[in-house]
């Protein structure tokens, strides 16, 4: 079949300032990348300010249902919009329609099925993710509901990657920032002026984020490169297989925060039992310091997520110098915001636990630790993130993955397991740094030995 073709039109991913370009596109995609992170955090301060230290507890155990939501939904809109980009910048308008209807519908599908196998078993899933007691029954009661919107979350998360490359950050930041408003609006009303508890706060989230997924599906009747009909949205095999390939680093690497955090739950469940804080003391402070720093990862993601449409393109038009002047403004503005993350931390951490509830002084005193020793190394944490999106983007999701799973699958599941052997609790705490520094050394070494290789003509070596 004769390839369909875009008409060859100069493009701002080409012409424009690469600061202009990265401040327009990272605005809006750090706001969406947080949008998650905005449900997780203000549940998390009303239930703690409302149920207390066995509500963040129990939300901390029901994380990882929403870390596998997110996995899915980066997997298949990262690697849709890195296809749809890197095909639009070849000018293949038919494979470009291809990738971006199947990671639609790709969405939808496996949103609902995960929703419906949660729902159905939910005691049993909770229990495998540290739950017990009566930090399992409020985990339930909130998961339970929170599962019947996974279709819509799936679609708010990744549908805005494919609308962000399509050229509309700004539409995709407000319909994700609309069902995050909401859900604030919302989430008081419920927990403290209705008395529903747990149960409020998961009916907030729902229909927070009913509202963004249909603000999404509403932009994809009107997309901009080129026309979008039903018949485009039946998966394609060979598209699911492209997205796939490239989506699978953010997949991958949102799949092993989730198995790292469900490792973590019992580990610090099992080893708090044997320590002065107790089994409910090391699951809640980590519930807290764990949405606080997804805050951080939300925005550094963002950042590298910016980067996308950038490299992708002038990637695809044989550009390399372009892509590397990116990278490397997109890895300075990194280091500044890391830096600022990291004095932020260290400083004031009781500071930012208590904004999620009073405890007693155990309680303050295990959440100060772990944000000092934990999160030691988040100043590279980020350039680990960076370089893991640099190579979706420039077609070899086969490298992304590797970086992407370097910090949670090559260090720090195994650290988390080893350590505590050896040192208790105090085991999982240390384990954080150093799989940072190591996987954000890892990532810079790989990126900076890729970039060598373009010295050749890239010519015979792009094929999409």
């Amino acid at each position: 079949m004769e390839q369909e073709n875009i008409q060859s039109v100069s493009s701002p991913l080409e012409t424009d300032p690469i600061g202009k370009l990265i401040f327009k596109y990272s605005i809006p995609a750090v706001i969406s990348s947080l949008v998650g992170s905005i449900y997780n955090i203000v549940d998390q301060i009303f239930i703690g300010n409302s149920v207390g230290k066995l509500g963040n507890a129990a939300t901390n155990v029901a994380f990882p249902l929403v870390m596998i939501i997110v996995t899915l939904a980066m997997m298949f809109g990262v690697g849709g919009a890195s296809a749809f980009s890197l095909y639009l910048g070849a000018k293949d308008e038919r494979k470009a329609k291809s990738v971006v209807g199947t990671a639609i519908s790709m969405l939808i599908l496996s949103g609902a099925a995960i929703g419906i196998v949660s729902f159905v078993f939910i005691e049993s899933i909770l229990t495998v993710f540290g739950g017990r007691g009566q930090t399992l029954e409020y985990a339930i009661e909130y998961t339970r509901i929170v599962a019947l919107g996974a279709p819509f979350a799936m679609l708010e998360t990744g549908g805005s990657q494919l609308i962000r490359a399509d050229g509309s950050p700004r539409y995709a930041m407000l319909s994700n920032m609309s069902g995050a408003v909401l859900n604030c609006i919302l989430d008081p009303i419920f927990i403290f002026g209705l008395n529903m508890g747990m149960t409020g706060a998961a009916l907030a989230t729902v229909i927070g984020q009913s509202v963004g997924g249909a603000l999404i599906l509403f932009y994809f009747a009107r997309f901009k490169s080129f026309k979008l009909t039903l018949r485009g949205f039946i998966p394609n095999r060979q598209a699911l297989r492209r997205i796939c390939s490239l989506g699978m680093a953010a997949g991958a690497n949102q799949l092993a925060v989730t198995a790292v955090q469900i490792v973590m739950n019992n580990t610090l469940g099992h080893y708090g039992e044997l320590s002065q804080y107790g089994r409910d003391i090391p699951l809640a402070c980590v519930g807290v310091i764990t949405k606080v720093s997804s805050v951080f990862s939300g925005v550094m993601f963002g950042i590298a997520q910016s980067t996308q449409p950038i490299i992708g393109y002038n990637y695809g038009e044989k550009n390399t110098e372009r892509v590397k002047a990116t990278f490397k403004r997109a890895a300075i503005i990194i280091l500044c915001i890391s830096t600022a993350a990291f004095l932020c931390f260290q400083i004031f951490p009781r500071q930012i636990i208590r904004i999620f509830g009073n405890g007693d002084e155990l309680y303050y005193e295990f959440g100060e630790r772990y944000f000092h020793i934990f999160l030691f190394c988040i100043i590279i944490a980020g350039l680990q993130i960076l370089c893991a999106q640099f190579f979706p983007s420039i077609g070899k999701g086969g490298a992304g993955t590797v970086v992407s799973l370097s910090r949670q699958v090559f260090f720090l599941l195994p650290l988390v397991v080893i350590f505590p052997i050896i040192w208790g609790i105090d085991g999982v705490l240390w384990a954080g740094p150093i799989a940072d520094g190591a996987s954000g050394i890892m990532g810079l070494l790989l990126v900076r030995r890729e970039m060598k290789k373009w010295q050749y003509d890239l010519h015979n070596r792009f094929s999409f």
